[in-house]
């Protein structure tokens, strides 16, 4: 399990992460979210031990991680914008993973850079944005660490290399592997994530069990014979939209007695809709904004 306690992080006078708090569970997909400037990839680079807290503490199994050679042994983490030298193939990166990651997968590696890349022997440079992520990402799942640590994971993917992605997380996953994704493809998120912690104003605004606070809002959809304001609903709504006589809404609570509730202003038709990661997301920021 990782562990957050307090964390606390500036940059000169910048205060980025004022007191954050939460855990993430051996083996879960971790989604990290927010708004830009939230402090995501700082959060990543103080659990990769990259960086040290100003104050608070960081714990890998009752370890902390920075200047731990120990912990960091077990950590793989990709920043969204990783370094490598002129020149470089990706068989010259994985030959120097290799070192570093006794169970190197080098058939997982070498399968998966056929699809992009002639068995990763071309340099770098060389590649598009989003085949130098698919090669980072190989890389990266080919170590098999105990803590996978992504930045933008799915940034410059194409929809068969975001399912490839997604497939080998989960995977590796139920191998025992931790993975802590900080993304906004929030939709990417909601397929593979069990756990998560929304960023806000330095702090951890909501986080914990991803389906159980998916649960806890609910969406839906009707029609009337007019068009309806958001004030004659007989429940307060944290999310509203109206397309003519359609309405689209979010509300917390009994989902069962809110659609008893609408039906008793006589649509034509009303029902329950999914809410994805993207939804809540939408719900808690702008409802922080209020």
């Amino acid at each position: 399990m990782i562990e957050l306690r307090g964390v606390q992080k500036s940059f000169g006078k910048t205060e980025v992460l004022k007191d954050v708090s939460f855990s993430i569970p051996t083996g879960s997909v971790f989604g990290m979210v927010g708004v830009n400037g939230a402090g995501k990839s700082t959060l990543l680079r103080l659990l990769a031990g990259v960086l040290r807290p100003d104050g608070g503490e960081i714990l890998f199994d009752g370890a902390p991680v920075f200047e731990n050679p120990a912990v960091k042994r077990g950590i793989f983490f990709l920043a969204d914008d990783p370094y490598y030298a002129a020149g470089t193939t990706g068989k010259q990166l994985a030959a120097l993973y290799r070192t570093f990651y006794p169970d190197f997968d080098e058939a997982g590696f070498a399968r998966r850079c056929e699809r992009f890349s002639p068995g990763g022997g071309a340099p770098i440079h060389n590649f598009s944005k989003g085949m130098k992520r698919q090669l980072f990402l190989s890389l990266a799942l080919a170590c098999r660490p105990k803590y996978l640590l992504l930045d933008e994971a799915f940034d410059g993917l194409d929809p068969a290399a975001r399912l490839e992605c997604r497939r080998a997380i989960i995977d590796i996953g139920e191998s025992g592997t931790t993975t802590v994704i900080a993304s906004h493809s929030l939709r990417e998120l909601t397929d593979i994530c069990t756990d998560f912690a929304l960023i806000g104003e330095g702090r951890v605004r909501r986080g914990g069990n991803l389906e159980e606070n998916l649960s806890a809002v609910h969406k839906f959809q009707a029609a009337f014979p007019r068009e309806i304001e958001q004030g004659e609903l007989p429940f307060p709504c944290v999310r509203f939209e109206r397309e003519g006589r359609v309405v689209r809404f979010v509300a917390r609570g009994d989902a069962d007695a809110i659609l008893q509730s609408l039906h008793a202003l006589g649509p034509l038709f009303a029902e329950e809709v999914p809410v994805d990661f993207e939804e809540f997301f939408l719900v808690e920021t702008e409802g922080s904004q209020r």
